[in-house]
């Protein structure tokens, strides 16, 4: 126990208007000797001073008013406020615990508090959680009123008040109840990012842990301290509790430092002392319960004469004795004369069943003394500090509604309800009296004197605990689930007292084996229920759809039973059955009257069961609540509420159950019964009645159609009409493509119809539930949620399954998630569909004996190879390659060395035609690099062949390409190059086209790969000179359409099996599931540190992410795990600890080139085991691994502003990488992705994919070169270019692979129309108003990432020319404002944005040449001349006003004013000491030149 004799107490002084002093007792020492914080008479709270120490300011703002601390608090300050311990504070109620939690959410603040007393308020959460609801408002209206001059916002987050995500993010404190802080840390999928950010955890009541909600309590606590383990984050936990006397066991439950953390005080240290009386009736069970009641309320008339004008609360324990015993207290002091004028209105009642508003009436009134006596429920005891003279409990039998019986009142209920008495401010003592039954009297004697220790009562709900960890993904087998079990308090209670739990402690000191019992058994049931998914064997544990929510929505596991349901009536019946929604609440008499009228006049669906039973009753008043049927018994309102606040929630896990069972009629019927109750209105309700702003007289003539009465009132019928526009609806347009016989895409496009105003639709979007249904075998295929946006239509691409014989139609059902009687229908018809050719078998690998390299026949080609014999599929091919001109199509999956046996192909022509080129063509230019790099040593160096590397970053010169023998470029480049081939003479000496990865075709840069085919072809036909084409790629479905239009035979196309690998490939494929992107990806981390230990734990493992934020973000969970092991830095060669202290490697594009060249180094060496890796280094780096995690196949797509997928070809590209041939007999892939689009992933990871053209969507595009380029010049030239394009055999072979388009040729210019405009290009009012064309469709695809909105909208800010605010989502205006920075030298927000600039910088020299173009021919001379403005602009990096200065290095700004135009030379060369070394020299060079140039420059 803590004394408090050698504390004195903390005192808060403010002396004067100006000053203000702290001054703390000091422990063990002198009483009067004090210490001044504040730097006395100096720190002014007025005035500027006050930065001298803010955080004395922050003390004081928050304690505006008091004097000092009282001695628990003064005790506990030290601790509280200036240290970061966890701390538990047991002490009796009314000591002052809430001004300790107010010391520690000072504490925090102060962490966050920065130079100059600026409070970085999005760097922390608090979270303080109280028992009730009624206790979490009275707290928000605490905490906010007494951080209000902080600037810190407090909001209460419970059943009763949600709050958005905007609202949560601009929220400091959150005030919350245990359940509603369990569903938001139990979704793995929502709030990740909230419960990072956590701070301090404050529990209030912890003493709560014996009760029925403490296992709510023991999960929170646990999950707490797992997360500050496994994140290595500090999350401080401060525990508020009455007096206990197991202290010490709650205090190591909580992780709190016995002997600094621990506070102990017993009833010695109430404010006011309390005096406790015990009162037993004694009678007989044939005295009836009248007498009894007489009984109880003449002790309390005795008791209320005892004290006389003070303050009583009388206890009672049912919302309808509070009335009853009030008016019996009213009718006994009726009779007493002398009393009767003193007494005429002086009591209250006050329960939960109130109106909130006559509650708050009622505790005004008694706070102000105009009501003596309160006659309240013991929530009142828990909800609202409202202390009073004296407190009284009529009886301790309370009706328990879990258990539909009769139960003593708890010890901590009676101990709340007595800390109650007394009043600090005007009384010296209190009174508590409990009045109960004879026999119970000893019972709560020896409870309130001798106190038994609190016990766990975690057991009863282990299994649905342990069901929220695994769908969480913190415990994923039995081993884990032993470990979470000792963070329990139900460990710590059976290992201090087993007997009590039936365990023989000496066999199993630390309860290794009874706590895998306990998990086994939990497990058993919930894989049982269908919960999760339990090996035995294994110990492995796997959460199921169903788990998940039950998990999300709180449904207990015994009661969850998922089977489909024909009628609405059976529905809302299912809902009431269900134990959460109808805890065997029994039917009151008085309530049987009532439940009859609501049973007629508002339910509107059969009510099973009727009044009678507890369910019928759930069901009338569900049904009551929906139709907004007025409730009169006090009794029915708080059942009325409880029943509708827990419908919402069964019933939106009855929805998500049916989506995942995949029940369309179900789905839709569930969806709408959500609505309904949200909506409180019935489905067959008008849909207007969803307008609060509409009358219920104009809704009635609405209904009743009686539309002439309301056309006269002209202001009504313009609401309806608008109301009527708001109405949100959709329509959509489907576009269908069979990949294969049993797969078909589908492109949809959805558009909004209907007038969007934000305060009705919000800002953000309005949410919809999509999904394609089957009509005659009740299915649905596949399902989705989307937020509709006002600015645009929707586009969503999806793939469902089809079958043979085909069905006749597919329904596509959009529902909104809000509104009733939002809804749309796309019907999907079969009848016309052309299913795919079926596909030629693959090419068969031949079992043929390895052929040595020595069959080259050149020992100078050898020696390039380390290997002795090349495998069997380069074995195979080998003949056709490097002994014959065919052309070559070489089907083959990643690794299988498809870039040698393009080297057999060069070599070939190395041979034979040693004055011709090779032209090897690569998607990438990190390929391209990677190609030069490994050629430029092997080629160029040993064999003395040129090989010339042309790209957008590097261009040799005209003679550089005339000598090369090997040119490595790119599909753009060459397209280019090639564009102009009758006069470029070494485009007509290419001899081999070598195209990597052509099944890329299907791709957005597939066109250009098309053409330059197409275009090869047409050259050789016109030269007859037969250019050879060798096509590599992966496995494919369609080859023999690829081999026709590459004119390639039988002998020519070798398509073998995508297993046909020399390493083989395991692949696994998990789904997970959830809306949002973000929580989404983090949810898969732990599966990938499973996966490294399970099937990589020693060996290479590359991770492909979408972007560089997640590669951070993955990184850092990884070693949050790795953290949690017992060898932390396993992944790791030894000699490196200092360097990267985990083994795990970063990789992007944002990353300096040195920093990257290091990664891969380490990553190839062996010397770090993980890299995590953007998609781009799947095709740009040969980085083989053993093992192969995909986590997520989507990315962010700026120009549609929404995460799309990976092409197939990237993730089949990623899965390659995986197996080393070298060192691994087997390679193993992990793909995780989102749940509904596992079964696509499934299909066509395991079979080849048909490749398709993508040419239709910018044919115009490349018909418009060839014009130019005079390859065509009329229609029918028009028509014969088109029948050499891969696009012409595939709408042969699959006509609804494309929308066909009228093709009309009279459009054609040097130009897409609309790129060049003379009022655009105009020079507009002065050198800055140059408006360059940023809207051409060249910068529509730069990306604008996740967030970058706001990060324009910053950089906007920064710079000289404005731009319309409401685009900064736009790739156009990113473009324009990048541009603005080049310009002016502005730092750019972060290194993607450097990466951008130079991707905008590579377009704009040429947009810029082609407007040129344009405006000479047109002759518009102002615009030509400010077009070559904007390019010397571009060039120089700088605005045409600045000083021509600037454009020398190393100028900037600040130097200028050394060149003024009145200074003489001399002047200038008396300054160069002030300038830069290089400065000095470039202008010692100017005035050399002669006076002329440098009165120019000057003048500039």
């Amino acid at each position: 126990m803590t004394e408090a004799a050698v504390y004195t107490p903390v005192v808060i002084n403010i002396t004067g208007r100006d000053a203000v002093h702290v001054e703390l007792g000091k422990a063990n020492g002198d009483p009067n000797k004090k210490k001044d914080l504040s730097q006395t008479d100096e720190c002014s709270f007025s005035e500027a001073h006050c930065f001298l120490n803010y955080s004395v300011c922050l003390f004081l703002l928050v304690f505006k008013g008091m004097k000092r601390l009282n001695r628990i608090q003064s005790i506990v300050f030290e601790t509280a406020y200036n240290t970061n311990e966890n701390l538990l504070i047991c002490a009796p109620t009314g000591a002052g615990k809430t001004n300790i939690a107010m010391l520690t959410v000072l504490h925090e603040i102060r962490q966050h508090l920065q130079p100059g007393g600026v409070i970085k308020k999005d760097e922390f959460k608090i979270v303080y959680v109280a028992p009730m609801k009624a206790l979490a408002a009275e707290m928000t209206n605490y905490f906010s009123k007494r951080l209000e001059p902080l600037g810190v916002t407090v909001k209460e987050l419970t059943g009763d008040m949600q709050l958005s995500k905007g609202e949560i993010l601009r929220t400091q404190m959150l005030v919350t109840t245990p359940e509603k802080w369990d569903v938001v840390t139990r979704k793995s999928v929502g709030d990740v990012a909230l419960t990072q950010i956590v701070r301090l955890l404050i529990l209030d009541e912890v003493h709560l842990l014996h009760e029925d909600r403490g296992p709510v309590l023991e999960s929170l606590v646990a999950r707490t301290i797992r997360q500050v383990e496994s994140t290595q984050s500090m999350i401080r936990i401060l525990g508020l509790s009455a007096t206990l006397p197991n202290y010490l066991d709650v205090a190591s439950f909580l992780h709190v430092n016995p002997y600094i953390g621990l506070f102990f005080f017993d009833s010695r240290f109430r404010p006011v002392p309390l005096g406790q009386t015990f009162v037993g009736i004694k009678t007989n069970n044939k005295v009836n319960k009248t007498y009894r009641n007489h009984t109880k309320l003449d002790q309390i008339n005795i008791m209320l004469l005892g004290v006389f004008l003070s303050q009583v609360m009388v206890f009672v324990h049912a919302r309808n004795a509070t009335v009853k015993t009030a008016m019996g207290l009213s009718e006994i002091r009726s009779r007493n004369k002398q009393m009767k004028g003193l007494f005429p209105d002086g009591f209250g009642i006050h329960h939960a069943g109130m109106l909130r508003s006559d509650r708050n009436l009622m505790e005004s009134m008694f706070s102000k003394g105009y009501l003596k006596v309160l006659v309240c429920t013991a929530t009142l005891a828990w909800g609202v500090n409202l202390p009073a003279h004296a407190v009284i409990i009529k009886g301790t039998q309370i009706y328990d509604a879990k258990r539909g019986s009769v139960v003593d009142l708890g010890i901590l209920d009676v101990m709340q309800i007595f800390g109650r008495a007394g009043r600090p401010q005007f009384d010296k003592y209190g009174e508590g009296t409990i009045i109960t039954t004879h026999d119970k009297l000893s019972h709560y004697l020896t409870l309130l004197t001798q106190q038994n220790p609190i016990e766990s009562q975690f057991l009863d709900s282990l299994a649905d605990n342990l069901n929220a960890e695994v769908a969480l993904g913190t415990v994923t087998n039995v081993d884990e689930a032993v470990k979470w079990l000792s963070y329990t308090y139900l460990y710590v209670r059976m290992r201090a007292n087993p007997l009590v739990y039936g365990i023989n402690h000496k066999m199993d000191p630390g309860l290794e084996l009874h706590r895998r019992e306990l998990v086994m058994e939990s497990s058993r049931k919930l894989d049982k229920a269908r919960m999760i998914r339990f090996e035995e064997r294994t110990g492995y544990l796997a959460c199921t759809d169903l788990g998940r929510t039950a998990s999300h929505f709180y449904i207990k596991y015994n009661t969850i039973e998922v089977q489909s349901l024909p009628t609405e009536a059976q529905t809302v019946r299912a809902a009431a059955d269900s134990h959460a929604g109808a805890p065997c609440w029994q039917v009151r008499d008085e309530e049987m009257e009532e439940l009859e009228q609501m049973l007629c006049n508002y339910c509107e669906l059969h009510a099973a069961g009727g009044v009678e039973n507890g369910y019928g009753k759930v069901n009338i008043l569900l049904q009551t609540y929906i139709g907004r049927g007025e409730v009169d018994s006090f009794s029915l309102i708080s059942d009325l509420s409880y029943v509708a606040q827990n419908a919402a929630r069964i019933m939106r896990a009855l929805f998500e159950i049916a989506l995942r069972k995949r029940w369309p009629a179900m789905t839709y019927r569930l969806l709408t019964l959500c609505k309904v109750i949200d909506k409180r209105l019935w489905g067959f309700a008008h849909p207007l009645r969803q307008f609060p702003n509409l009358s219920h007289v104009v809704l009635n003539r609405l209904e009743e159609k009686k539309l002439s009465h309301m056309l006269h009132h002209v202001n009504i019928g313009l609401t309806v009409k608008q109301c009527v526009h708001q109405i949100p609806a959709i329509t959509m347009e489907a576009n269908i493509q069979p990949i294969t016989r049993t797969v078909l895409r589908v492109r949809l496009v959805i558009t909004p119809d209907f007038r969007w105003n934000d305060q009705v639709h919000g800002s953000v979007g309005e949410p919809w539930w999509l999904w394609v249904e089957d009509p005659l075998n009740d299915h649905i295929y596949h399902s989705e949620y989307f937020l509709l946006q006002k600015k645009q239509p929707q586009h969503v691409v999806f793939t469902i399954p089809i079958f043979e014989p085909l069905p006749s139609q597919y329904y596509i059902k959009a529902v909104s998630d809000r509104w009733l009687g939002a809804e749309a229908i796309c019907i999907i018809n079969f009848q016309n569909l052309i299913l795919p050719e079926r596909h030629p078998p693959h090419t068969e690998l031949l079992d043929l004996q390895p052929l040595p390299v020595t069959a080259l026949g050149n020992p100078e080609y050898e020696s390039l190879y380390k290997f002795t014999h090349f495998n069997p599929i380069q074995t195979q091919i080998f003949h056709t390659l490097y002994h014959t001109d065919t052309n070559v199509l070489l089907g083959a999956p990643t690794g299988s060395g498809k870039t040698i046996a393009a080297e057999m192909a060069m070599f070939r022509v190395f041979n034979k035609y040693p004055s011709a080129k090779v032209v090897y063509i690569a998607p990438l230019k990190a390929l391209v690099r990677e190609r030069i790099e490994d050629w430029k040593i092997r080629i160029e160096e040993k064999l003395g062949r040129k090989v010339v590397e042309l790209t957008g970053d590097v261009t040799p010169d005209m003679r550089a390409i005339a000598q090369a023998d090997l040119i490595v470029t790119t599909p753009e480049k060459w397209d280019g190059v090639s564009r102009s081939w009758q006069n470029r003479s070494y485009v007509q000496k290419v001899a081999i086209l070598i195209i990597d990865e052509i099944h890329l075709l299907g791709e957005d840069r597939g066109p250009v790969l098309e053409v330059i085919v197409s275009r090869t072809n047409f050259i050789s036909s016109h030269t007859s000179k037969s250019v050879r084409v060798v096509g590599l790629s992966t496995a494919l479905a369609n080859a023999r359409d690829l081999a026709d239009w590459l004119g390639i035979g039988q002998v020519g196309l070798f398509n073998f099996r995508p297993s046909v690998r020399p390493v083989p490939l395991e692949v696994h494929i998990h789904g997970f599931p959830g809306q949002h992107y973000c929580p989404r990806m983090a949810s898969m981390n732990k599966p990938t540190f499973q996966a490294i230990r399970s099937h990589s734990p020693a060996k290479p493992v590359l991770i492909f992410v979408s972007s560089r934020r997640q590669t951070r973000l993955t990184a850092l969970d990884l070693i949050a795990y790795l953290a949690t092991e017992d060898n932390p830095k396993q992944w790791l060669d030894s000699n490196l600890k200092l360097t990267l202290a985990f083994g795990i490697g970063m990789h992007h594009a944002g990353l300096h080139e040195r920093d990257r060249k290091t990664v891969e180094e380490l990553f190839v060496n062996c010397k770090i085991q993980v890299l995590i890796a953007t998609s781009t280094l799947a095709w740009g780096v040969n980085f083989p691994a053993h093992l192969v995690v995909v986590k997520g196949t989507e990315y962010y797509d700026g120009k549609s502003r929404r995460y799309v997928d990976y092409p197939i070809t990237d993730v089949l590209q990623m899965m390659g990488r995986a197996g080393r041939p070298q060192f691994d007999d087997q390679g193993k892939a992990v793909i995780l992705v989102q749940d509904i689009k596992k079964d696509f992933y499934k299909k066509f990871l395991y079979e080849p994919f048909p490749v398709e053209s993508s040419l239709l969507a910018v044919l115009s595009d490349h018909l418009n070169a060839e014009i130019a380029a005079g390859t065509i010049s009329s229609k029918q030239d028009a028509m014969d270019y088109i029948t050499w394009t891969y696009f012409f055999r595939r709408l042969v072979m699959n006509p609804r692979s494309a929308e066909l388009t009228k093709l009309t040729l009279s459009s054609c210019f040097l130009l897409r129309g609309g790129t060049t405009s003379h009022t655009k290009m105009s020079h507009l009012g002065g050198p800055r108003s140059i408006i360059f064309r940023d809207d051409a469709e060249e910068y529509a695809e730069l990306p604008v990432r996740h967030n970058e909105d706001q990060l324009n909208s910053q950089l906007a800010q920064q710079l000289p020319l404005q731009v319309n605010p409401h685009s900064f989502d736009s790739a156009h205006t990113k473009t324009h404002l990048l541009l603005q920075a080049h310009f002016s030298h502005a730092p750019v927000p972060c290194s993607d944005y450097t990466t951008d600039t130079k991707t905008v910088l590579d377009n704009a020299i040429r947009v810029c040449q082609a407007m040129l173009d344009v405006a000479a021919n047109e002759g518009w001379l102002v615009t030509a001349i400010s077009i070559c403005n904007l390019v010397q602009m571009i060039v120089q990096g700088r605005w045409l006003d600045d000083s021509a200065f600037l454009t020398l290095p190393h100028f900037q700004q600040h130097h200028l004013y050394l060149f003024r135009y009145s200074m003489k030379h001399e002047a200038v060369i008396h300054s160069l000491h002030l300038l830069s070394e290089n400065i000095e020299k470039y202008v010692l060079y100017i005035l050399s030149d002669g006076h002329d140039r440098w009165t120019c420059l000057v003048l500039q």
